[in-house]
């Protein structure tokens, strides 16, 4: 496999996770507008702060590959 190959192959791997956990975490905001009548306001708004963190914290970390520039070598004369 090619060096652009591999690399779409990983970038695609990336953003496959990164739907993923996405969806993990739609699926968890859901949960917890469910339980918030039996939790309270204050336990539910913790909660949602330390999901989003986790959320960011998962998450940016793979953007940031995907984002990064690709920095190529000069081929041997």
């Amino acid at each position: 496999m090619k060096t652009d190959e591999r690399r779409q192959a990983i970038k695609q791997q990336r953003e496959r996770l990164i739907k993923e956990l996405e969806a993990v975490y739609l699926a968890a905001f859901d949960r917890l507008g469910e339980m918030e009548g039996e939790v309270g306001e204050v336990k539910a708004a913790q909660l949602t702060m330390m999901i989003l963190n986790s959320k960011t914290a998962a998450i940016e970390p793979l953007e940031k590959e995907i984002e990064k520039p690709v920095i190529t070598t000069p081929g041997e004369a």
